[in-house]
């Protein structure tokens, strides 16, 4: 007999969230269709602000055209894993080799990958808050139990290595670092990075680094590869061409594993058998890896002063210092700030409102704090791809409606004054 009530989702899928694509992205794409112009910051993605991928990574992919019309290697290319080695071990890591490198469809499809070949029913992950919010979704997809610990707003969205280290349980089975951070645009001190490997080590925990903004950092901050620091167990180093090549479309991430690899073969063996099952990873964009870690680093160009990255995050910084309204921890690398709103001046701040309110009002979208498994809910996140014009106009919308928000509660307080004096009035005459 046919069911009434239709066809129902997996039941794993209950807990899992990716709000930065979700309800509000939906309503800004009918806001476009009704003919309004919406700034969409709620998501890195470089062209959309016309920020191009290198023309030498283009020509590449069409010399190599021919190479790419069948399957290759499930775990990509030699040319491109033998750059990702070349990339490591010019940054200090050893002991790692082409069989090391996993190719991906963009490091979120290695994010699952690596996740689904390690972890069994109730196996815990500690998990940064605030966090990319992939990596919650895929350990939950991947039966695990994501465990956040805390990178505090007051203390620059840095973990406590100790505070990280009473979250660990028999049931813990690693570690993930993003690094720079998304959203918060942290850039983790050494010291702290190498607290982190040893915590690890003495747990035999597997760190997955998440490197992707790895070459996007600000007026001196500095970058430490994870794999540089980790050696007496597995780590797990992801990265791609998305951000710092501006080729988010050509979905091509990479993870290199380091360490105690021969400890880990049977893992290793393992997500080789995931990555034969989805056969390979995008051919065509592959052929662009050489000459993207080989060639011209241009990134370095939008990050030095002048630059656009840079010059976008001052204005970031500007607008926020201007503010009555706003907070910031100044992000030292990525492509994000994650801007917090004061509690003193605006107790009744809900972020999610707040998100709703600005994209139906003044036609901009971003992505709510709770977005990012963090437990408060005053915080925002926006990309700092666009011009420092746009940006400019962006801060004047959100200081508009912050300024109603301040206004509202004092009407409301006003009223109610209005009111008991109509009362007691009344209780005088009778």
């Amino acid at each position: 007999m046919k069911s009434e009530s239709g066809i129902r989702p997996s039941a794993g899928l209950r807990h899992v969230r990716y709000e930065i694509r979700g309800r509000l992205a939906r309503r800004a794409h009918e806001l476009e269709r009704q003919g309004y112009e919406i700034v969409s910051l709620n998501i890195g993605n470089p062209r959309a602000f016309g920020l191009r991928t290198p023309e030498t990574m283009r020509l590449a992919m069409i010399e190599n055209l021919a190479e790419a019309e069948g399957y290759c290697h499930q775990k990509g290319i030699f040319p491109a894993r033998e750059a990702v080695v070349m990339q490591q071990q010019e940054r200090g890591v050893a002991g790692v080799s082409a069989e090391e490198v996993f190719i991906g469809n963009g490091v979120s499809e290695l994010i699952d990958l690596t996740l689904r070949a390690l972890l069994n029913e109730d196996d815990e992950v500690l998990v940064p808050s605030p966090d990319y919010p992939l990596w919650t979704a895929a350990v939950t997809l991947n039966r695990g139990r994501a465990v956040h610990y805390p990178c505090r707003p007051e203390n620059g969205f840095v973990p406590d290595p100790e505070e990280l280290a009473s979250l660990v349980t028999p049931q813990t089975r690693a570690i993930v670092i993003i690094n720079p951070n998304n959203p918060t645009g942290a850039v983790y001190p050494r010291n702290v990075l190498e607290a982190l490997a040893r915590l690890a080590e003495r747990h035999g925990l597997v760190i997955f680094a998440d490197e992707i903004y790895d070459q996007m950092t600000y007026e001196g901050a500095q970058f430490v590869p994870m794999a540089t620091l980790v050696h007496d167990t597995l780590c797990a180093t992801l990265s791609g061409l998305s951000k710092v090549y501006r080729a988010c479309g050509y979905r091509v991430g990479w993870a290199v594993f380091s360490g105690r690899t021969q400890q880990a073969a049977e893992y290793l063996q393992a997500l080789e058998l995931l990555a034969s099952l989805r056969l390979c990873s995008n051919v065509t964009a592959q052929w662009a890896v050489q000459t993207a870690l080989g060639g011209h680093q241009s990134v370095r160009e939008l990050i030095a002063p002048g630059g656009r990255l840079y010059e976008s995050r001052a204005a970031i910084l500007s607008a926020v210092q201007r503010s009555r309204f706003l907070t910031l921890a100044p992000p030292q690398g990525s492509m994000y700030a994650f801007i917090g709103v004061n509690p003193m001046v605006l107790p009744d701040f809900d972020d999610q409102r707040f998100a709703l309110d600005l994209l139906e009002q003044k036609h901009v979208l971003i992505a709510p704090g709770v977005s990012f498994n963090v437990p408060y809910r005053n915080h925002f996140r926006i990309t700092n791809l666009p011009d420092a014009a746009t940006l400019g106009e962006v801060f004047a919308r959100i200081e508009e409606l912050l300024a109603g928000y301040a206004v509202r509660p004092r009407e409301r307080s006003a009223g109610e004054k209005v009111v008991r004096e109509v009362v007691r009035s009344a209780s005088r005459s009778k």
